[in-house]
């Protein structure tokens, strides 16, 4: 008898090719189907909810998979997974789910964050994680820009080429700038240099670099290349070449996968 199984995983993409199975290096779906091997003496395939890119990270993102004849809890398998798995990935949590469930299809929405540095010194210990910004940005303006793109629109300014989709109308439910406290603190004399702040966007579905394009895009506004509508006149466009750059993958993560019945 085979059961089919929803498992939420957390990982440091820093060192991966990105989520899917890749032939030039190693990939978080790779390592996670050898860890079920190991486990399950199976071949198991895993459907992650969408694939992350190298370098990119993720707090939660979700795959599914049917194993047969796994006899012991949900839970268990979650244990035994994390007794192969390296320690820059982890299950945190897996539960029963019903037979034919699909990570991809049955997704509603997803929510991400990518994280910023502005100012102050370089720091060994957020480099990995965070886009670090010299001189002045108005987040001000970013965040009225942001404003703009939430909404049902038609984002092809902001897909990135080799992943077409039928359709390139997404209808993003936030996008808002979130200032972040500094571990370091004020004693250390380097948060009154630097300000840490999320940029994080919600959405029914994403286009391929589609956060990393906005990002990119509302810097350009925050370092005054652009005024903030210039953001509206971007999207009306539909083309690539006119949105900003692409935000470097180090400062995302995928924070959440809805799903209409979990």
């Amino acid at each position: 008898m085979s059961r089919t199984f929803k498992l939420t995983i957390a990982y440091d993409g820093t060192d991966y090719v990105g989520w899917q199975v890749q032939p030039n290096g190693e990939s978080i779906q790779s390592v996670l189907q050898r860890a079920l091997g190991e486990v399950t003496r199976q071949q198991v395939s895993v459907v992650g909810s969408g694939r992350t890119d190298a370098g990119v990270h993720a707090l939660a993102q979700v795959a599914s998979c049917t194993i047969a004849d796994w006899k012991a809890t949900a839970n268990d398998l979650g244990k035994a997974l994390n007794t192969q798995l390296p320690e820059t990935i982890v299950v945190n949590e897996v539960i029963d789910a019903p037979d034919g469930f699909h990570a991809i299809r049955e997704a509603t929405g997803k929510r991400y964050r990518y994280q910023l540095q502005i100012g102050g010194p370089h720091d060994p210990l957020q480099h990995r994680y965070r886009w670090r910004l010299r001189g002045p940005i108005d987040l001000q303006a970013m965040q009225a820009a942001a404003g703009r793109v939430v909404g049902e629109h038609d984002f092809a300014s902001f897909q990135a080429a080799g992943a077409p989709r039928r359709s390139t109308v997404r209808s993003v439910r936030a996008c808002e700038l979130i200032q972040q406290p500094d571990a370091l603190g004020d004693d250390q004399g380097i948060s009154s240099q630097r300000r840490l702040i999320a940029i994080e966007v919600e959405a029914d579905g994403f286009l391929y670099n589609m956060v990393r394009n906005i990002v990119g895009t509302l810097v350009e506004i925050g370092r005054g290349k652009q005024p903030t509508a210039w953001v509206s006149d971007v999207i009306a466009a539909k083309n690539r070449d006119l949105a900003g750059p692409t935000a470097p993958p180090q400062g995302l993560f995928l924070l959440r996968v809805d799903y209409p019945d979990f």
